[in-house]
């Protein structure tokens, strides 16, 4: 992978509103000829979480929800819905840390997630049967799913990402942070390269699919820009038929566990 000294980031403006059972690739590849582009060897598509996952209903009715004396405790802790503790408890492997207004998980796919990524951001709301966003089942396999979808509809397979906000230990505020890649190597491992001035690098192993991931959820928005696909040009990422897992830190080498 050599580095890129220009990347475009495109919004494709007038994305359509996502419901369940749409066809993504169907609504990308309209999106794309709606804003006059054609994808090109090479190119990246970055899809918010949300849309991903409402194309595939991962809506929960809060009704429908009945909480353990597990979850009425977790609520009490967090300040939270029960019914909400609940599904964060079902979307989780782990509870790591809880405080009021915020529960601190390890997600079912692995990553560490604020309130197991459990949204009521950007969806419609009826006040009298409140319901929220589930992370898609499996992201690895939704981008998988777009990219060979794209290349039966276009004869080009991009690389995909499905980003979503994410917080840091370590910093304030969100950052974009990929959850499903394919057709891309998450990691550009330089171990072993040199640097400029001949040194053997030891450690150094960007995560590109995180750092696009970002990129582009600066240009979507977080509130109502409605620009949740972002084209990528000029990366030049390395392809890889693997998905995201790279990029989740073993817990033996986590030090804020």
């Amino acid at each position: 992978m050599a580095a890129a000294a220009r990347i475009e980031l495109i919004a494709l403006a007038g994305f359509p509103r996502v419901e369940p059972g749409d066809d993504l690739g169907q609504l990308v590849a309209g999106s794309l000829a709606d804003n006059a582009l054609a994808l090109q060897s090479g190119d990246v598509l970055v899809l918010a979480q949300k849309i991903v996952s409402k194309a595939e209903d991962c809506y929960v009715e809060l009704a429908d929800i009945e909480p353990s004396p597990e979850a009425l405790e977790l609520a009490a802790r967090a300040d939270k819905d029960p019914r909400q503790a609940e599904l964060i408890l079902r979307e989780s492997r782990e509870v790591l840390r809880v405080r009021p207004g915020v529960i601190i998980v390890e997600h079912r796919n692995g990553y560490v997630h604020a309130n197991a990524g459990i949204d009521k951001s950007n969806i419609e709301i009826d006040p009298d049967n409140p319901r929220v966003l589930l992370l898609p089942e499996n992201p690895d396999a939704s981008a998988q799913r777009l990219r060979l979808d794209l290349e039966r509809r276009t004869g080009v397979a991009p690389q995909v990402i499905i980003n979503d906000s994410a917080g840091r230990a370590w910093r304030n505020g969100t950052v974009g942070i990929a959850i499903g890649t394919a057709g891309l190597e998450p990691l550009f491992n330089q171990v072993g390269e040199k640097d400029m001035f001949g040194n053997v690098l030891e450690v150094t192993e960007p995560a590109v699919a995180d750092e696009l991931a970002a990129a582009a959820s600066l240009v979507m928005g977080q509130a109502a820009e409605a620009c949740p696909v972002v084209l990528v040009r000029g990366a030049t990422l390395q392809p890889a038929d693997t998905g995201s897992g790279s990029l989740l830190r073993d817990r033996s080498m986590d030090l804020f566990r």
